[in-house]
């Protein structure tokens, strides 16, 4: 795959500054990308998290579930990536900032019907 989504995160967080976000350790968020509760891929050479993903001092709370959905589909985390980046005007732009808001159960949806 390559290193680039299209429509993508307008900003990225290292883990250190995800670490300092959330008032955790690295090592707990590191545990927290092992446990697929928190997406990160690399990005020259860094690991980087959509600043998206992480708002007011928490990771979204839908995220860890629907990140759960699609590597039960066969997802991988680039893949994951561009499935919640993808475009989509009937989810306020795309999956990752509907996960954010009202739309958030229509995401879960979405990535549950990937599956099948």
């Amino acid at each position: 795959m390559s290193d680039s989504v299209t429509a993508g995160p307008t900003e990225w967080i290292n883990l250190p500054d995800v670490s300092a976000k959330l008032d955790v350790s690295i090592s707990k968020v590191h545990q927290m990308i092992r446990d697929g509760h928190l997406l990160a891929v690399r990005r020259d050479n860094v690991r980087v998290v959509p600043a998206d993903l992480v708002a007011n001092a928490t990771v979204l709370k839908h995220l860890p579930g629907v990140l759960t959905l699609l590597r039960d589909a066969g997802y991988n985390d680039e893949e994951a990536l561009r499935w919640l980046y993808q475009p989509d005007d009937t989810l306020d732009g795309c999956a990752a900032k509907a996960l954010g808001g009202d739309r958030a159960r229509e995401v879960k949806r979405r990535a549950q019907a990937v599956g099948f």
